[in-house]
């Protein structure tokens, strides 16, 4: 079976609330997308020319329900409905008006891990007018999809068999960090060059998932770093909270802050992520700083501000300890930032020197014999 690496991309979510007011103000007024007010029960974000990248609709919610998945061409999108099907699992075509809310041609769905629709499309409707965004730079999209979710689960590994069992998901890295005293490993995941798309954070060692939601954050990526940094002052002046200041991360070497949504999940807008280059990556594990701020219980970073923060811990990785983004970020810091080579050294001591942990090979792909059992394609692993 052909692999169907690089013909995927995520292309839409879908959120369930009743806070269409709160959520108006937190993406178009904060964020700086581009609102559509299509029925009374629906609204749609977009950030570039696609006609929806985020639709919300009126539920009790408060979560995401779904991730549409953008596939290249018909031949992939038919590869993976039969791996689905061949699993026993059920696939519902959607109906003309679900389509069109979502502004596309057609979508198949599917059963997920976590509570998580998996829906496909392959074409999706551009909009008449271009939309109007806060940032003058735009978004980051195309190829590398519209940004990444992170999950958390008791079951990562087999959260990570559905991922590539369905779209063939490369491993791109480790985080293993300690929050609050209980020992998290996160799995990097890329079904494209963006570094990924999912990421898993395992909380196995925990009596329960202490997230409630499906997702514990989304990201988006800006253009230009300035689209970020003044996109963080108007959430912020705005008034909603921060769960993460300004900061790196140790891994994609993004530059972003978390904002906390009027749904409870978090929020990342992000600049300037590596590429991953799919000749030249291997897999590597990263620590966690033993400084790292934590989170107060309200889930506002301990820190009063991104420039007064140490080293950052998160369920999605920590960030560099060495780099205070202090908002506005000057343009030598904006050079200094871009200089370093963005691809890992293949020095670097923190290479995993036995492959892939879990029987992956050295660019991240799982052997055959690794991937699940029919039975548990799909069942509920948070």
């Amino acid at each position: 079976m052909p692999s169907v690496f690089g013909n995927v991309h995520l292309g839409y979510v879908v959120v369930e609330t009743e806070k269409f007011s709160d959520w108006r103000r937190f993406g178009r007024d904060g964020i700086g997308m581009h609102a559509d007010e299509v029925l009374p029960d629906a609204l749609r974000f977009r950030i570039d020319d696609h006609e929806c990248r985020f639709l919300l609709q009126r539920g009790p919610a408060e979560d995401v329900t779904a991730l549409g998945w953008q596939l290249d061409d018909h031949a992939t999108f038919d590869d993976i409905v039969g791996r689905v099907v061949s699993h026993g699992v059920p696939v519902a075509e959607g109906s003309a008006e679900e389509a069109a809310l979502r502004g596309v041609e057609r979508l198949v769905r599917f059963a997920g891990p976590n509570g998580l629709t998996q829906e496909i499309f392959v074409r999706a409707n551009t909009g008449h007018e271009p939309p109007q965004l806060a940032a003058r730079g735009g978004f980051v999209t195309g190829d590398c999809g519209i940004g990444h979710v992170a999950i958390t689960t008791k079951k990562p590994q087999q959260m990570r068999g559905y991922y590539d069992t369905v779209f063939d998901a490369r491993l791109s890295d480790f985080i293993d960090e300690t929050i609050n005293g209980v020992k998290v490993k996160i799995r990097f995941l890329r079904v494209n060059q963006r570094h990924h798309s999912v990421a898993i954070a395992s909380v196995n060692r925990l009596p329960v998932n202490p997230v409630r939601t499906r997702i514990q954050h989304l990201n988006i990526q800006v253009a230009e770093l300035d689209d970020m940094t003044k996109s963080y002052r108007r959430v912020k002046e705005l008034g909603f909270a921060m769960a993460l200041g300004v900061g790196q991360h140790t891994n994609d070497r993004e530059l972003s802050y978390y904002a906390m949504t009027p749904s409870g999940f978090e929020w990342e807008v992000g600049w300037n992520p590596l590429i991953v280059d799919e000749m030249t990556w291997e897999p590597s594990t990263h620590q966690a700083s033993a400084s790292g701020a934590t989170r107060r219980k309200d889930g506002r970073s301990s820190a009063s501000s991104p420039s007064s923060r140490p080293a950052l811990a998160h369920f999605c990785g920590p960030r560099t300890a060495s780099r205070h983004w202090p908002v506005p970020v000057s343009p030598t810091a904006r050079r200094e930032h871009r200089e370093p080579n963005r691809y890992p050294s293949p020095h670097d001591s923190a290479r995993l020197s036995k492959g892939v942990a879990e029987g992956g090979d050295r660019r991240g792909r799982r052997s055959g014999d690794a991937r699940l059992e029919p039975a548990g394609l799909v069942a509920d692993h948070g």
